[in-house]
């Protein structure tokens, strides 16, 4: 499999971790999502993030994930969330799923790093656990972490650090830090890919603004293909109807401490995953939410077809 570069476009999806209502790691269903995240259009996936629950695995079954995964995807890239409080669990994890064939990794800043100084030696240190050459992609989710990384800080971290090809941007509002980011590579800095998270829930205005597509994990993901595709054809207008029409659920899902469940339900009824369970701590979506959901899934429906 290729390694990541600056040039990456598209849409990786971020992969759920599915599991049976015991808890345990369904393997057949992490097939059968993978085969639909590339059926609905994925340029490559993303695996052991946040919403992949991969802070409630072990080490051991994190590395079973990656080497199913990035087998079943075959030539698409596989991007692996390494991000651990401790440097040595990123160089073990690193250099598992790197030999397993993946294209790079994701690390996020652990919480507590609060200076430019700070965050700028950390992801040199990073860089140095994930491995010479590895290519890393910086999540950048203050929102989550509890990190904020001013342009300053990542022109910075771009700068130094050759390995960063990728930005995973999550800041919220955060519109102005990808034209900041645009702007300084126009004037000289070396330019890394944009990939936009937090369920999609800004992408025209993303692309718009200059991201490259979307590193996100809405139940639909033929939508963030859609949208992407469209934008970068400069069709906005089309691309801002189809996001539109999924917009209420794109809204629903990123409920904070909730929007997995709802994700992983509509990906159950989807057959992408035979179970919606969340490892604990975590709960299936209560009654009430289910409701919700399937009004807004009907209503999809019919403003699909409208658009046609």
């Amino acid at each position: 499999m290729a390694l990541l570069t600056e040039d990456a476009r598209g849409v990786f999806v971020i992969s759920v971790t599915p599991f049976h209502p015991d808890g345990s790691i369904d393997v057949e269903s992490l097939d059968r999502v993978t085969d639909f995240y590339i059926e609905k259009g994925a340029t490559g996936l993303t695996i052991l993030g946040m919403m992949g629950e991969a802070p409630k695995l072990t080490q051991a079954e994190s590395r079973a994930v990656a080497e199913r995964v990035i087998a079943r995807a075959g030539d698409l890239p596989v991007v692996v969330g390494v991000s651990a409080p401790g440097l040595a669990a990123i160089t073990e994890l690193s250099a598992a799923v790197m030999d397993m064939g993946a294209a790079g990794v994701m690390i996020a800043p652990p919480g507590g790093l609060r200076t430019d100084a700070q965050i700028t030696g950390y992801y040199a240190q990073a860089c140095a656990a994930a491995g010479d050459g590895v290519p890393v992609v910086v999540q950048d989710f203050p929102l989550a972490t509890g990190v904020s990384m001013d342009v300053s800080v990542l022109n910075r971290i771009v700068a130094d650090l050759p390995q960063v090809v990728m930005l995973k941007h999550e800041d919220w509002p955060g519109l102005p830090k990808i034209t900041a980011l645009r702007r300084a590579e126009a004037a000289g800095q070396r330019r890394i890919s944009v990939l936009c998270g937090n369920g999609g829930i800004f992408l025209p205005e993303e692309m718009g603004r200059g991201a490259d597509g979307a590193m996100t994990g809405f139940a639909f993901p033929e939508m963030l293909r859609q949208v992407v595709d469209l934008c970068a054809a400069g069709d906005m207008d089309r691309a801002q109807d189809i996001f539109d029409a999924y917009l209420p659920l794109v809204r629903y899902e990123q409920q904070p401490g909730a929007g997995l469940a709802v994700r992983k339900y509509v990906l159950a009824k989807r057959g992408a995953i035979a179970s919606a369970a969340l490892r604990h701590p975590g709960a299936l979506p209560a009654p009430e939410t289910v409701a919700e959901v399937e009004r807004l899934l009907a209503r999809l429906d019919t403003r699909l077809k409208e658009l046609d």
